[in-house]
This record gives structure tokens, C-alpha cells and sequence, in this order.
């Protein structure tokens, strides 16, 4: 990568294109690795976790329970103030922000090259996510 694409210098909305992709391929490992294989419940089931209400969800979560150091925080924010102009389709602005926010998270842990990181955050939304199934 070029000074100019490190992961430190990116804006919000390319840390949480990253990290919408990270964390689907996440997911739908998940998914398959339980056993589900048929497509239209693959894709009904991986929406309770990916979607921006999900993420949103896990945001507040990672707050209550102070999951996140300082510097995750702050990509948490870059990502969560980021304009887009795109509408969410399912989601209102607030929601929409916070899930770009969770998305730029995991961009950034990905770019960043801290796997071990990502991984123990992505296992804990997914518990999250199942506690509440």
C-alpha cells in the first residue's frame, strides 16, 4: 500500500467498505461452520448480524460493556461521522451511522493487520448476537 492508502490515513467510508466484506466473510463462515447450507436461510440468518440494526446493536454493546480501547474508538468515530451519500434502506440515519461505525472498526483492524484483534471482536458480536436469538 501507498502512504497515501495506509490504514491510518483512510477516510470512514473506505475502513467501513473494508469491513463490511471482513465481517460478512466472518459471518457466513460462522453460518456454514454450524451446519446451515441452504441459501435463503444462510441469507436470513446472516442478516440478524450484519445488518446496520445488528451492528447498531453491537456499537451500543460494545459502550455498555467497555470493549473498545481508545484508539478503537476512534475509528469507531471516524467511520461512525463519515457522510455518505447513499441512504440506508432499512435503517434511519442514527442506526445507518453507528452500523458505518462498526464497519470502520473492522476495516481498520483488518488493514491494520491485527487479526488476533478482530477475531476475539467478531467471536463476542457473535455471541452477542445468538444471546439474543
Amino acid at each position: 500500500m501507498s502512504n497515501s492508502q495506509h490504514p491510518r490515513l483512510l477516510n470512514g467510508l473506505a475502513l467501513a467498505y473494508m469491513g463490511d466484506a471482513v465481517y460478512e466473510l466472518a459471518i457466513r463462515e460462522h453460518l456454514i461452520s454450524k451446519g446451515q447450507t441452504k441459501p435463503h436461510m444462510l441469507h436470513r440468518l446472516a442478516t440478524e448480524y450484519v445488518s446496520a440494526k445488528g451492528q447498531a446493536y453491537l456499537s451500543d454493546k460494545f459502550q455498555e460493556q467497555d470493549k473498545l480501547t481508545d484508539e478503537e474508538w476512534d475509528y469507531f468515530k471516524r467511520g461512525r461521522n463519515a457522510k455518505s451519500h447513499s441512504k440506508a434502506k432499512n435503517a434511519d440515519t442514527q442506526t445507518y451511522s453507528q452500523s458505518t461505525g462498526f464497519e470502520a472498526l473492522m476495516g481498520y483492524l483488518y488493514l491494520t493487520d491485527q487479526h488476533e484483534r478482530l477475531n476475539e471482536l467478531i467471536i463476542w458480536c457473535i455471541d452477542r448476537i445468538e444471546e439474543k436469538q
